[in-house]
């Protein structure tokens, strides 16, 4: 039997135990699929036969490896992302096209496992917070079909709510990876920008374009995000950074002071922010009023400002052969670029400047932000006769983040009397996005809210995230230190935290070093090697506890800076070249626990 809602820890635990298969998952995804009474969730999507023959050689492949973290997950894509074999079209038939590959993003998901189901409904051309602006025609809210999902990433927040997949990818550059999620009991996660290649997507503004992930635990969607995250040469706006350290006790965040809060007459959405306020000082924060002012006039610039071009930028020879094929409301915004100059371009550049310091001003009275993901929401017949203004009141609380280079994450905060939704973001500074959803997974478990149109199930505890070090070092392991590996205990005992497993960058050699007990492995870097990098695990240590591990690594390991598959670089074990000497060479087997795997069924 499977659950309600397919999350990640669920499917991974069934399979691993037997209970069913992902012929079976993708069996009940498309009797879901065609149950499901709100057809405009889907654009399109792969036929059930070619679906079926793909789990079924994921199947005969053998069981997940430790490279495949999302193996047999089922997942939708939203359709401004390409995904080969699908027609990728904005929610623009005119605009169509077949791509020839998968989007950096869509490729890595898939190499780690997971099961491309579709693609999804969006407010076309990524131009809309509310999910209406499709000739595809409008998701509704799992809860109330008289009210919106939510957008641009409407149609991928419907089917992970409704249990059609286990995540979704969105897009994000105004809220509209958060929004959608708040409107239907979701997690979702905007990313640092940059930290997830673009390459594959159709832009809506390119300079601040995130792609999101919407799952039903914070876990699930920090899983995805880890995986989709890496840089990609093609995307000249994909970048890695240190990830940025927040407190997990003591922690300032801030709030709304009460001359800022705006709901619009939605007191019930504003008792659920007041009500996550409390969580949060639960857990050890404490909350400060702050000056939202400055955030919301950097807001207004998005769509007030000229960074309304970067739209017309993006589509900007369709629109002008095909703009009667546009939506109404999507051409008028798109079109109103040409009101702006390459003066208004520079001018709201130093506006942004100016509210940038004006905000520093506030950061550095707090840690993280806590913000109403959504002041309140309106039924579908409400927004289509006021389009322009209403969406304009959704994105009162996520218009700035991209422009001010934030993380983000959305989490619920509970249900209105009527049964609809309602959620609140964590904003923090760029690349702070494992903290966040450390934070937000503790914030998020405080109360059961289960997950999308599934209110009764627990979040699974499989998925719940160690607190984020705030004051820990990384160190990266790739042999006998591994999870249950021999060594591992010396990490564990000592207060370690597994962070995550990931792959180095490709010019690694591995070898299998002699007459070590018990086995150990000598990682080797080899400048110019084009290869697939190796699987290893990163740790973080206290610091004392760091200095301690590092004085006991005995000759001829030693430690020095490892580069990760992401460009990130961490502490982590090297090998002296002369140890290799006679060693044999392990590289092509990707890691130490194949080759482990690899001795074990060796004859004896």
């Amino acid at each position: 039997m499977l659950p309600t809602f397919l999350d990640i820890a669920t499917l991974s635990e069934g399979y691993r135990s037997g209970r069913f298969s992902p012929v079976d998952v993708i069996r009940e995804v498309i009797a879901r699929i065609e149950a499901w009474p709100d057809k405009a969730v889907w654009i399109s999507r792969f036929d059930d036969a070619a679906l079926i023959a793909t789990a079924e050689a994921l199947v005969a492949a053998g069981p997940a490896r430790a490279d495949q973290p999302l193996w047999g997950v089922p997942f939708a894509v939203k359709d401004n992302i390409d995904c080969a074999g699908l027609p990728t079209t904005a929610a623009c038939p005119a605009f169509a096209y077949r791509p020839d590959a998968d989007a950096f993003v869509v490729a890595k998901l898939k190499a780690a496992g997971a099961l491309v189901v579709g693609k999804t409904n969006l407010d076309q051309f990524a131009t809309g917070l509310n999910g209406t602006r499709s000739p595809y025609g409008a998701p509704r809210s799992v809860f109330d079909p008289a009210y919106i999902s939510g957008g641009s990433s409407s149609g991928s927040a419907v089917a992970v709510a409704s249990g059609q997949v286990a995540f979704a990818l969105g897009t994000d550059t105004a809220g509209s990876g958060r929004i959608p999620a708040a409107f239907n009991n979701l997690v979702g996660v905007k990313p640092s920008r940059g930290m997830l290649s673009g390459t594959g997507l159709v832009p809506a503004c390119r300079s601040l374009d995130c792609i999101t992930v919407m799952a039903g635990t914070v876990g699930d969607a920090d899983l995805v995000r880890s995986v989709a995250s890496g840089c990609d040469a093609a995307d000249p706006y994909s970048r890695a950074l240190p990830p940025a350290v927040l407190p997990q006790s003591g922690f300032r965040f801030g709030v709304l002071a009460k001359a800022e809060r705006e709901f619009f007459g939605d007191a019930e959405t504003e008792a659920l922010y007041n009500a996550a306020i409390g969580r949060l000082a639960m857990l050890g924060g404490v909350a400060v009023e702050i000056d939202y002012a400055p955030f919301r006039e950097c807001a207004a610039l998005l769509y007030g400002g000229p960074w309304v071009a970067e739209r017309l930028a993006a589509i900007e020879s369709f629109v002008a052969d095909h703009a009667d094929a546009m939506d109404p409301t999507v051409r008028t915004i798109v079109e109103g670029a040409r009101g702006y100059s390459a003066v208004d371009a520079f001018r709201g550049q130093y506006q942004l400047e100016t509210l940038r310091k004006r905000t520093d001003v506030e950061w550095a009275r707090m840690d993280v932000l806590l913000l109403p993901t959504a002041p309140t929401t309106y039924t579908v017949e409400a927004m289509q006769s006021d389009p322009i203004r209403l969406n304009s009141n959704l994105g009162r609380y996520t218009n700035f983040v991209n422009l001010l280079d934030c993380s983000a994450i959305a989490v619920p905060a509970g249900f209105r009397s009527d049964g609809l939704p309602a959620g609140v973001t964590l904003v923090g500074p760029a690349f702070a996005d494992r903290a966040l959803a450390a934070l937000g997974d503790r914030l998020h478990r405080l109360e059961a809210y289960g997950m999308g149109r599934d209110r009764e199930t627990a979040l699974p505890e499989a998925s719940a995230l160690p607190a984020a070090p705030s004051d820990l070092i990384p160190i990266v392991v790739v042999g006998a230190h591994l999870t249950g590996m021999p060594l591992n205990h010396q990490l564990t005992g000592a207060g370690g935290v597994h962070l995550k497993t990931c792959r180095t960058a490709g010019d690694y050699r591995l070898y299998a070093l002699p007459n070590t007990t018990p086995p150990k492995p000598g990682l080797i870097r080899e400048p110019g090697l084009a290869g697939d990098g190796l699987i290893v695990e990163v740790w973080a240590l206290p610091p004392a506890a760091f200095g301690a591990f590092v004085n006991a690594i005995p000759a001829p390991l030693g430690v020095g800076k490892v580069t990760l598959d992401d460009g990130s670089e961490a502490t982590g074990f090297l090998c002296e070249a002369h140890a290799i000497e006679g060693a044999r060479e392990i590289t092509a087997l990707g890691g130490w626990r194949a080759y482990i795997a690899e001795r074990a069924a060796a004859p004896a």
